[in-house]
């Protein structure tokens, strides 16, 4: 047999069949290397003529083998000119789907000093003379004794980053010794047992950074005296954490009282609250002797009183009450209707206008509109998450639509992924709607059907540690544009890059509006779907804003007609959508029965067709910042992407179970996701090398054969082991 024997190869790659030679060695009948090749690379091994000559002429194969081994361990393997072999090699394009980072670790110090920074700028805006109190989210009914999943309500988040549900938090900047006070449930083993792990004082100190803790049952009390103007210290069994006012300079904390040392009224006091009243509005109707009885509670000295009197730290805050000049902010949003969000926070506040002097009542929402506007860089890192795994998200669906049915199908990309990368949730329901359904704005049910030549459009975020996404594509099921949808597409597409032209500091949302507009009025009368481009007919095919701020909301909130400045977040998201109905439903007038027999040849052209493009964008020193480009836009892009991304999740899909445990074709992410990374070469040919002798046969181990080479650029190029 001659040492070189050229073995066809029929590959299993995108490229169809390739041939593989492999040069045949005297060592060839101790492995298996006469099987067939499969990945279309070339194999040579190290030749080592005078030592396989010797070799050859052994008595005892397994004698052999033991000297081969024995070789292999203590010579190094030599430098092979395989194909691929270099590490560096940028002729290998990264995957199309970009897979998430990792998410970003948040040092705890970095963490607490952003809560406190917070919470001076609220108490700032609060002033000496106001008290504001948070309540936690009110847990929220699906059906029947079934709740929704938890969400802790987004200022009270903001400012403790706490998810614990019954949580209160009151400040009081005027306060000389208590400016912030935490009133936590007490951990109960029995409910945890249900629900799951509760803080103990010492796990939320440690997070927000707040250092006064009292138990949730002490908010009644404490807003009681507050009320009346009398100081409130609860007993030591219900003070959970606490750091004296000499300590609090030096960062110390005093322990709370072990519950085994307390009074046994105290203990038996501990009980936590039954957790289907935790969201209900405290009752202000206790009575101050009741109160007095219960707990630690003085009186306010008064003006003739001993100056040696100690003080209470509520002096301040009192004397503004007695003048009819101290403020309790509370989030009440504006109007006399019930809020779907505030309800507990409106019966506190009903409450406490018919039991209270001398504190006007606030709406504490604009402190945190204005405050929330601009991203500080560890918010910033966190929606880019949240950005990142929607990413991902888009081209796992991008990927699949064209064997897809039903929209639902598509859908499940998106939820797949983001329960893989560990979101909270989605920031709102997917939109997923495919021909007919794109032209619905906030289409939500995802049970159409999937058509080949339809465009689907898909809007959806991934939320992260309470920071929500906002993407939107559309994009043909077939992966090709027609020139329909090409049409309406470009004018979408020129509205959106004039509204990111139009972003900057100094400008406002409005300006982003107006320039979009332009380009999609120029748009609709070149393609005849309007007559009058300075009337409102655009409002046919164009009927929302172009932008809305983006943060722990998707409409996060936000001062009207603010000036843009470095850190807001926002979105550009300019959309067509031709209705089918839309001719039907307008008013029969005679001005409109012209404008219908002038349009309706380009109305049945473009029928059905919906098409939106939504980006994420922060506004930067000097311009903007797209939060959201690594999804391709542009038509071409969009094209050769879903090609690319069809081709590598197929690929993912039919790989056998067994390479992917292979040790050879191990895949680690690096910080930017979008890479392998790649063995280091030396290592990996000798591991080859020597492997090489002792692979099982082929009945053992399945198909396969040993390759040279970089192992992560031959799994990419879509070979299988």
């Amino acid at each position: 047999m001659s040492k070189l024997e050229q073995v066809e190869n029929s590959s299993i790659s995108p490229g169809g069949a390739q041939a593989c030679s492999i040069r045949r060695q005297p060592w060839d009948s101790f492995t298996n290397l006469d099987r067939k090749p499969r990945g279309g690379e070339t194999i040579v091994l190290p030749p080592l003529w005078g030592f396989f000559s010797n070799l050859s002429r052994a008595k005892s194969k397994s004698a052999a083998i033991t000297i081969l081994l024995t070789l292999s361990l203590i010579v190094p393997a030599p430098t092979l000119g395989a194909r691929g072999s270099n590490p560096s090699d940028s002729s290998v394009a990264a995957p199309a789907i970009r897979v998430a980072p990792p998410a970003p670790v948040i040092d705890p110090d970095e963490r607490r000093t952003e809560l406190a920074a917070r919470r001076a700028r609220v108490a700032e805006k609060i002033g000496s003379n106001g008290v504001m109190v948070l309540f936690s989210g009110e847990p929220r009914v699906y059906a029947n004794d079934v709740y929704y999943e938890f969400r802790q309500e987004n200022n009270l988040y903001y400012l403790t980053n706490l998810r614990q549900r019954g949580a209160t938090l009151v400040m009081m900047p005027g306060n000389t010794q208590m400016r912030e006070i935490l009133f936590l449930p007490r951990r109960n083993p029995s409910f945890e047992t249900w629900t799951g792990h509760m803080y103990s004082p010492e796990e939320a100190a440690s997070i927000s950074g707040i250092n006064e803790i009292y138990e949730a049952r002490e908010f009644e009390p404490f807003m009681s005296a507050l009320r009346n103007r009398q100081a409130y210290r609860p007993k030591d069994g219900a003070l959970l954490l606490s750091t004296p006012p000499q300590a609090r300079s030096a960062g110390l904390v005093t322990p709370p009282v072990p519950k085994a040392a307390q009074p046994a009224e105290a203990a038996a006091s501990a009980t936590p609250a039954n957790p289907a009243s935790r969201g209900a509005a405290p009752n202000l109707a206790t009575t101050n002797a009741t109160s007095s009885q219960t707990s630690g509670q003085s009186s306010v000295p008064s003006s003739g009183s001993n100056a040696s009197t100690p003080s209470t730290g509520y002096e301040s805050l009192f004397a503004a009450a007695q003048r009819n000049e101290a403020s309790l902010f509370l989030l009440i949003p504006p109007g006399e209707g019930e809020s779907r969000e505030y309800k507990q926070e409106q019966r506190f506040a009903a409450q406490w206008k018919q039991d209270a002097k001398g504190f006007a009542l606030h709406n504490g929402l604009p402190i945190f509109a204005e405050l929330r506007m601009r991203k500080s860089p560890l918010e910033l890192r966190l929606l880019q998450h949240a950005i990142d795994i929607t990413t991902e998200g888009f081209g796992r669906a991008m990927a699949v639509v064209n064997r897809a049915q039903w929209e639902y199908e598509v859908e499940a990309e998106i939820d797949y992924t983001f329960k893989r990368r560990n979101a909270d949730n989605w920031g709102y329901p997917s939109i997923v709607g495919c021909g007919p359904n794109a032209t619905t704005l906030h289409y939500e049910t995802s049970q159409g059907r999937v058509a080949q030549g339809d465009l689907l459009l898909m809007d959806v975020g991934a939320e992260y540690d309470h920071y929500t996404a906002d993407v939107t594509r559309t994009y043909p099921v077939n992966g090709k544009f027609t020139a329909a949808q090409t049409d309406i597409y470009q004018i979408v597409l020129a509205a959106q890059e004039a509204g990111m032209r139009a972003s900057r500091p100094g400008a406002k949302l409005s300006d982003v509006h107006n320039a979009a507009l332009e380009v999609v009025k120029d748009g609709l009368l070149r393609l005849g779907l309007i007559t009058d481009r300075n009337s409102r007919q655009y409002a046919l095919w164009f009927m929302h804003g172009t932008s809305h701020h983006l943060g722990m909301n998707v409409h996060d909130v936000n001062v009207a007609g603010a000036k843009l400045e470095p850190g807001m977040v926002y979105t550009i998201e300019p959309g067509i959508y031709i209705r089918e109905d839309a001719l039907d439903n307008l008013a029969k007038t005679p001005e409109n029965e012209r404008l219908i027999a002038a349009i309706r040849p380009a109305f049945e052209k473009y029928k059905n067709i919906g098409v939106r493009i939504e980006d994420d964008v922060v506004i930067t020193g000097d311009g903007y910042r797209n939060l959201s480009a690594a999804l391709p836009r542009t038509i071409p892009d969009i094209e050769a992407f879903m090609a690319r991304a069809a081709r590598e999740l197929t690929a993912s899909h039919t790989r056998p179970q067994q390479d992917q445990a292979d040790p050879l074709l191990i895949k680690e992410r690096v910080e930017d996701g979008r890479q392998w990374l790649q063995l280091e070469q030396q290592a990996h040919e000798a591991m080859l090398w020597r492997s090489s002798f002792f692979r099982s046969s082929s009945k053992e181990r399945g198909v396969g054969h040993v390759f040279v080479g970089d192992a992560g650029k031959f799994f990419r190029r879509g070979h299988t082991h």
